[in-house]
């Protein structure tokens, strides 16, 4: 299998002269899905845990409801890529390969598989209860991201999604040069190892745009914290689905965007708004 980095040669101009050096870059690989055969979509992703992305993206793009439906998963590398040669059970296969069959063609990254504008848009499921978390507990989440990504610290240039539980801290975390593609293998690897969602956070290290919401609710994450900010679309679907959306987390605080109930302190600063205004709470920022 590739390695996920490589260090190639560079020429680093620094105080007037250049110097030079080496710099490590994540590999970006061609991954192809197959479901029994039938082929499904093709990823740009980093070569690592990739039975992990197999499982995840499986799992949040509605081709299977649980881990178990996975007969077996073949990784095969080709001269151009690498595919992921899933098998489905046999219930699956035929639900997955009767309505592969009716697709109109395949898409680009993030909404893959899909035949219509209305597929794309398809509203997820409605998240859980979950519990309630305070503003200590989710910057102490945030905190343990960094030392994690061990892949990012060498290259300064892919995502990471993590799973942070409030007994155990960060239980787990994938990284990816695509974001979509941190979260699939976040997600397999809960599924692999027989774990849920529905009590913990969901963390990203990229902007929030509606797939990142589609796909945290596919696996019950019922909140999602990000360091960056979301989109319009993202903040509707999960305001739709019951999900608490955090974003622009970073250290000195973080802003919360929908059902702030689950935020201990929140739930009395947010109040209904009109479709087209911004509906924000501000916790541990300065004004």
């Amino acid at each position: 299998m590739a390695d996920p980095l490589i260090r190639v040669p560079r020429l680093l101009w620094r105080d007037g002269a250049f110097v030079k050096r080496t710099r490590a870059i994540p590999e970006e690989t061609a991954v192809a899905f197959t479901f029994n055969t039938a082929s499904y979509a093709v990823m740009m992703a980093t070569p690592q845990d990739l039975e992990d992305f197999a499982v995840g993206f499986s799992l949040t793009e509605g081709v299977i409801a649980s881990a178990d439906d996975i007969e077996s998963i073949d990784i095969v590398e080709e001269d151009v890529g690498i595919e992921l040669r899933i098998w489905l059970k046999a219930p699956q296969a035929s639900e997955f390969l009767g309505r592969r069959r009716k697709m109109a063609g395949p898409t680009g990254c993030g909404l893959c598989g899909i035949e219509s504008l209305t597929e794309a848009m398809r509203p997820p499921p409605k998240v859980g209860k979950g519990r309630v978390f305070t503003p200590d507990q989710i910057m102490t989440a945030l905190e343990a991201l960094a030392p994690r990504q061990a892949l990012n610290h060498e290259t300064r240039a892919v995502h990471a999604a993590g799973f942070f539980d409030p007994a155990r801290g960060l239980v787990a975390l994938r990284e990816d040069v695509g974001r979509h593609n941190a979260l699939d293998k976040l997600a397999g690897a809960l599924a692999r190892d027989g774990a849920t969602a529905d009590q913990g956070i969901v963390l990203l290290t990229s902007r929030v745009s509606v797939e990142m919401v589609q796909k945290s609710a596919a696996i019950g994450a019922p909140i999602l914290v990000a360091v960056s900010a979301p989109t319009a679309l993202a903040l509707r679907m999960a305001e739709a689905c019951g999900m608490t959306l955090v974003a622009i987390a970073r250290k000195d605080g973080f802003e919360i965007f929908t059902h702030p109930g689950r935020v201990a302190g929140a739930s009395a600063g947010l109040h209904a708004k009109p479709r087209d205004e911004a509906l924000v709470i501000e916790i541990g920022k300065t004004t």
